[in-house]
């Protein structure tokens, strides 16, 4: 999962400006974390070209005002901004967001669950339907909306800037304003893609599943082991990820997972100096045992006797 530390490294790599210069210089850690960018101006500063985001999930909410032809992907569908919208990240759902355009701008806030914890601000992010898994989460915005978010970001910014004692109180009960503009909004079903989801929800396994590989360190350890772990990081049922894959590649998801740690545990076991309790660790195994009874049912060798 990517970091906030990951996010402000992303944005000013292969630029001269350095990531703690973009926070806020009076953010404290107890309040968690609040940021907001103008999407031209950190172009600029970055020189930098609108780039893609790549398919993740990401440890932070993100409230984005999108001006310019924009695509959100996810799992199982396809968003298109044609001119301007309204974009809501959660921790919970990954997705890939591709400029179609250089000519990009907006605003954008990044904020952590503890700046918006409902002890803070009487909301619970969890039970918000904007935020929920089978929410609609972009919306296609008019230019009198535009001007509407574009006030209460201008507010936000104004107020980041401010010496106010208390303005990171009052930056909570904007944000809070712009999620209920959000839930107010008609969702842009039309622009909701299904084609070719199949292939997609395939596609994004497996690139997931490759991700975690390889394994290089025995302080390393695979995050997804089982199909259940891959359809909540895809946001898609376990049975619906199991008929795709199925259909896709002729496998079980179970089966596919088994296959590529079984290709690793091979390689650990010739290639390092490891012993066996720290090849079974990095690859997600509890307990010595259960490695070595699932590396025996598929190649029907133990771990030790593969290795000598």
């Amino acid at each position: 999962m990517k970091s906030l530390d990951s996010f402000y490294k992303d944005i000013t790599e292969g630029s001269t400006v350095e990531p703690n210069s973009l926070l806020p210089s009076d953010i404290q850690k107890e309040i968690g974390h609040f940021n907001i960018f103008d999407i031209k101006d950190l172009l600029e500063r970055l020189s930098s070209k609108c780039a893609a985001m790549p398919y993740d999930r990401r440890a932070y909410y993100k409230i984005s005002l999108i001006r310019g032809k924009n695509r959100a992907e996810y799992a199982d569908k396809i968003i298109e901004i044609e001119k301007q919208g309204l974009l809501f990240a959660t921790p919970r759902i990954p997705y890939n967001y591709i400029p179609q355009e250089t000519n990009q701008a907006g605003q954008f806030c990044v904020f952590s669950s503890e700046f918006l914890s409902k002890n803070k601000s009487g909301i619970d992010l969890n039970e918000l339907p904007i935020f929920a898994s089978d929410g609609y989460p972009v919306f296609q915005l008019s230019d009198e909306e535009v001007s509407e978010v574009e006030l209460i970001f201008n507010k936000i910014q104004k107020e980041i800037n401010s010496d106010y004692v208390y303005k990171y109180d009052l930056i909570r009960n904007y944000v809070a304003e712009l999620i209920h503009f959000g839930q107010k909004l008609q969702p842009i079903t039309a622009l909701y893609s299904k084609h070719n989801s199949a292939a997609r929800v395939s596609s994004l396994f497996a690139e997931l599943l490759e991700r975690q590989f390889p394994i290089e360190s025995t302080h390393q350890r695979l995050e997804l082991r089982t199909a259940k772990d891959f359809a909540e990081r895809l946001s898609v049922h376990v049975n619906h990820l199991n008929k795709v894959l199925k259909e896709n590649t002729g496998k079980t998801t179970t089966e596919l997972i088994s296959s590529r740690l079984t290709s690793e545990a091979k390689i650990l076991l010739k290639q390092t100096d490891w012993n066996i309790s720290e090849i079974a660790y990095s690859l997600g195994f509890e307990e010595l045992a259960h490695f070595s009874n699932f590396f025996k049912k598929q190649t029907s060798l133990t771990p030790l006797a593969f290795r000598n």
